[in-house]
């Protein structure tokens, strides 16, 4: 619906006049949030979202939305929740998975963090952000060797992908390889990833450490 507008003020608008004809339509409700997201009006776009999981409570979508929104205040509880409640209305729906390891990972529940991400995993195994995640948590569980390959597969995806290459690097790096750990950080650093200051002192002294 939304490609055939220019403006995305018109959309808004037409949105409204469908949702006063059809208070209890979920779906519109849902792409008015969309679409209030957009012009960064993330209030509007909560109450939105509320609407619609107030009208149609299985929802997933929005219970994700409105977990991003949690996120994006700094709520971890609230994101947490809204993605449990998102997984509870579709088990097989990869996002929620994958946002509630990544609320878990940011709490330091490692293990709680890897289970979610593999379920993430096993809805769609091409989930790149969920992929990298789990390689940071498993990197976090002292699990380098299978954090490392979780980035290369990340790698393999999408090339580009300057996380990924950032967390191969630091699994290489406590797996002994040095020089690779350093081409790896520079290769995220190129992608625009941002390696932290103190990681680059310590490839440095360890580089200096080499046999020359």
């Amino acid at each position: 619906m939304k490609d055939r507008y220019t403006d995305i003020n018109e959309y808004i608008h037409d949105l409204q006049e469908e949702i006063e004809k059809d208070p209890k339509c979920a779906i519109h409700h849902y792409n008015l949030g969309v679409a209030m997201l957009s012009l960064g009006d993330f209030n509007e776009a909560e109450e939105c979202f509320l609407n619609a999981v107030r009208h149609s409570p299985h929802m997933a979508e929005a219970f994700v939305q409105l977990g991003g929104l949690c996120l994006q205040r700094g709520d971890l509880d609230g994101c947490l929740q809204y993605n449990k409640e998102a997984a509870e209305c579709r088990a097989k729906f990869s996002v929620p998975w994958g946002n509630i390891g990544f609320v878990h990972l940011q709490r330091g529940e490692v293990d709680e963090a890897i289970a979610a991400l593999q379920k993430a995993l096993t809805w769609n195994p091409k989930f790149v952000q969920a992929r990298s995640t789990l390689a940071s948590a498993l990197y976090m569980k002292g699990d380098y060797e299978q954090s490392a390959e979780m980035s290369r597969m990340v790698i393999k995806q999408e090339p580009s992908f300057g996380p990924a290459w950032n967390n191969l690097s630091l699994a290489v790096f406590e797996l002994g390889d040095v020089k690779k750990a350093k081409e790896y950080a520079e290769k995220a650093y190129e992608l625009g990833y941002d390696v932290s200051d103190d990681y680059w002192k310590s490839l440095k002294e360890a580089v200096e450490k080499l046999p020359q």
